[in-house]
C-alpha cells in the first residue's frame, strides 16, 4: 500500500516543476506538495504516470488477469475520455504513448503496439510498471518476466525498454521480500544478467544497462545522473535515489529535485520507496492533498485485498 501510494505521492511532487532543470530546483529546490507550475494545476494532481497505472491496476482487477487489450482500451478510454485523470484533463502525454494508442485505435495488436526503433526507448511504460510487478510476484521470474514485457509492448516495444520493465520488476520482487536497496539492487542486477545477458531478444541491448551494476550505480555522483524521459536514465536516477535516501521524504524529493522528468522520476521511486519504508513514513499531508483521494484509496484497498487472496500465478 505504501508503494502505490509513494508513487502517486513522487507523481504529484513533480508535476508543478517537470522540465525545469537542476541548476533551478537545486538553487530553489522543492519540499512539499505544491501547485501551478509547468502544468497550471492545483496542488496535488497527478499526471499520467498515474493515470495509466490507475487504469492498469481497474484492468487486473476487472479481468482477474493480465490482459493487454482491456488495459490498451483503458488506457484509450483516458486519452479520450480523460478516464482516471485527476481533474477530468490530459494535460501531459508522451509521444510515444500517443502514437502507440493511435495505432490501437486502427485495430493493432495491442502488444504490437508499441514502437520498436531506437527513439522509442522512453520511461513511459516503466512508470506504469509498479501494478503488474506486484500482481505478478507469485508467478516467478519465469513466468512473471514475460507479463511485464506483454504490458509494456503496449506503449513502449523495444527490447531495451521491455528489459528496463524487466529489471524495475526485479528490484521490486526483492524489495519486497525484505532486501535493503542495494541488496535488492544486488540481486535484481544478478537476476537480470541470468535473464537478459545471454537472451537472443535481450542480449544485444544488455550492456546499455551497465550502469545499473551495484558495482556501478552506488559509485556515481549526482552530476553523473541524468533525469530526463530515457527509461534507462529513470530507473538508474530513481534507483540512485533510492540508495542514497535516509527516509521516504527525503528519496522522494532527491528524485523531484534532479529536475527535467520530475513527475516520472519522482513517480518510480516512490514506488520503491514505498516498499522500502512504512506508509506512515508516506507524509499523511501530501496524502491527504491528492486529488480523489478518496477514489485512490477504494481502488487500493480492493487491490491490495485481491492480491492478499490467493496467489496470482495463472495470470
Amino acid at each position: 500500500m505504501a508503494s502505490l501510494w509513494g508513487a502517486v505521492v513522487g507523481d504529484a511532487l513533480g508535476v508543478p516543476v517537470e522540465f525545469r532543470g537542476r541548476a533551478e530546483l537545486t538553487a530553489a529546490p522543492v519540499t512539499g506538495m505544491q501547485g501551478f507550475g509547468t502544468h497550471d494545476q492545483p496542488p496535488g494532481t497527478w499526471s499520467d504516470d498515474t493515470s495509466l497505472s490507475l487504469c492498469t491496476v481497474e484492468s487486473l482487477l476487472h479481468c482477474n488477469e493480465v490482459d493487454t487489450r482491456d488495459m490498451a482500451e483503458r488506457f484509450h478510454r483516458w486519452l479520450v475520455e480523460a478516464h482516471w485523470t485527476a481533474r477530468g484533463q490530459v494535460f501531459d502525454i508522451g509521444i510515444a504513448t500517443r502514437q502507440a494508442l493511435a495505432r490501437f485505435s486502427e485495430g493493432r495488436k495491442p502488444e504490437l503496439c508499441g514502437g520498436r526503433q531506437e527513439y522509442d526507448n522512453g520511461n513511459g511504460s516503466l512508470m506504469r510498471m509498479l501494478p503488474v510487478s506486484l500482481w505478478v510476484r507469485d508467478a516467478g521470474i519465469e513466468q512473471g518476466l514475460p507479463f511485464v514485457h506483454r504490458v509494456s509492448r503496449i506503449t513502449h516495444g523495444h527490447p531495451r525498454t521491455q528489459m528496463v520493465c524487466g529489471f524495475y520488476s526485479l528490484l521490486v520482487w526483492a524489495l519486497l521480500d525484505g532486501a535493503n536497496p542495494l541488496e535488492a539492487l544486488t540481486e535484481a542486477w544478478r537476476q537480470a544478467e541470468e535473464e537478459y545477458k545471454f537472451h537472443e531478444d535481450f542480449e544485444m541491448n544488455w550492456p546499455h544497462l551497465h550502469r545499473l551494476s551495484p558495482k556501478v550505480l552506488p559509485m556515481l555522483g549526482v552530476q553523473e545522473i541524468r533525469s530526463g524521459g530515457y527509461s534507462i536514465h529513470t530507473l538508474e536516477a530513481s534507483a540512485w535515489c533510492l540508495l542514497r535516501g535516509k527516509d521516504f521524504s527525503s528519496t522522494v524529493l532527491s528524485a523531484v529535485n534532479l529536475g527535467d522528468d520530475t513527475d516520472t522520476t519522482a513517480c518510480v521511486t516512490g514506488g520503491l520507496a514505498g516498499l522500502c519504508y512504512d506508509l506512515e513514513q508516506v507524509p499523511e499531508i501530501w496524502i491527504k492533498a491528492l486529488a480523489r483521494r478518496e477514489d485512490l484509496d477504494t481502488l487500493f484497498s480492493k487491490f491490495i485485498k485481491r492480491l492478499t487472496e490467493a496467489p496470482q500465478e495463472d495470470s
